[in-house]
């Protein structure tokens, strides 16, 4: 695919960022990803589920048959855009706004998948907050409290309320990154919650062996998501991608099969690994 490659144009938006705002606009699979199937009748929840990585999946699961519980922030736009492609496909798409800080909210996401769906078969812990940094003096107590509490906290509150309600040959996937291994100094909390997310997803996968559940992760490199013109300053965002062996940034789409791929039920003996997405950057 002849996908865009940097330089990008001069672009900045305000947390968490949106879509259609973007230059170029991501690319999640609307035309190109066609489904054969492999996940039919499953019920699946994704968190961030609305834009970048998100969306890419919930696009890919519909249309390998699983209906789907979209959680999000407050990207109503995004969010519906997003559900419009999940029902284009033929399959159920749930949509629940809120913030993954409160335990609260991570448990009624559950419950909201239960009830309308009955189960729970694929549990997708996507949703992260990132913010740069160029030191640790400038890093507030609140945004290290804030970056953890989205992006680790909620994955334990959200597995925890899940798992009562997954029946053996269910999966969870969680969204890792190559910061887990090869850290960026500016983003020094998301980081360091990637790799928590690692080593959780080991630990998850042992724990849950004998309930017949795998767990595993996806370690993206450098993706074109809202995230980035919201998140990263103005040059890195101009250059954002140029840095891997293919020079230029992964598209939402290129992700979507490694996230089917886990939930597959013929991937039955894959748990506890995880699968780097980096456009050819080494992951140790």
């Amino acid at each position: 695919m002849n996908y865009p490659k940097p330089p990008f144009p001069d672009q900045q938006q305000p947390m968490p960022g949106m879509t259609d705002a973007m230059t170029p606009v991501p690319d999640h699979g609307e035309t190109s990803y066609k489904g054969s199937g492999r996940l039919a009748g499953k019920k699946a929840v994704i968190t961030g589920g609305d834009s970048g990585i998100g969306r890419a999946v919930a696009i890919a699961y519909a249309r390998e048959g699983a209906d789907v519980l979209i959680s999000y922030l407050d990207e109503d736009g995004d969010a519906r855009e997003t559900a419009r492609y999940v029902e284009k496909a033929g399959r159920k798409a749930v949509l629940v706004a809120g913030d993954l800080q409160a335990a609260d909210h991570c448990r009624a996401v559950i419950a909201k998948a239960v009830s309308e769906f009955g189960g729970i078969d694929i549990l997708v812990n996507n949703a992260a907050h990132q913010a740069s940094f160029k030191s640790i003096e400038e890093i507030p107590d609140e945004e290290w409290d804030l970056t953890f509490k989205v992006n680790i906290h909620a994955m334990f509150y959200l597995t925890k309320a899940a798992v009562p309600h997954m029946k053996p040959g269910s999966c969870i996937i969680n969204t890792a990154s190559v910061n887990s291994d090869s850290p960026n100094p500016t983003l020094l909390a998301y980081a360091t919650t990637k790799g928590a997310i690692h080593n959780f997803t080991a630990g998850l996968a042992q724990m849950l062996a004998a309930k017949e559940i795998r767990a595993n992760a996806v370690a993206p490199g450098p993706i074109w998501t809202p995230l980035i013109p919201a998140t990263l300053p103005r040059d890195a965002v101009t250059k954002f991608g140029e840095q891997v062996p293919m020079k230029r940034p992964g598209q939402p789409v290129e992700l979507a099969t490694a996230y089917v791929m886990l939930a597959d039920p013929l991937s039955s003996y894959v748990s506890g690994a995880t699968i780097a997405v980096t456009g050819g950057r080494p992951f140790l």
